[in-house]
């Protein structure tokens, strides 16, 4: 995978912001102990959001599904 300049770049970007806007959180987070609460509190809400499978166990599952599926007298199976 060749990543040009620009896609470099806009990483960099991406990640630099993140951190800078976690760290205004943090520190928004220290000076307001009630804040720090709430934010505290509402962290948890991102675990509501599923997190897709990973693609090889979609691909065993349909391997263990053929070979069920498959006959079993050693005639070839139709496609």
């Amino acid at each position: 995978m060749d990543l040009g300049i620009a896609e470099v770049l806009l990483l960099f970007m991406a990640i630099f912001i993140a951190s800078f806007l976690l760290f205004k959180v943090v520190l928004w987070a220290k000076k307001m102990p009630k804040g720090a609460y709430l934010f505290l509190a509402l962290m948890p809400l991102i675990s509501l959001f599923p997190i897709p499978p990973p693609v090889f166990k979609n691909v065993a599952k349909a391997k263990q599904e053929q070979r069920k599926k498959a006959p079993k007298s050693g005639d070839k199976p139709e496609q």
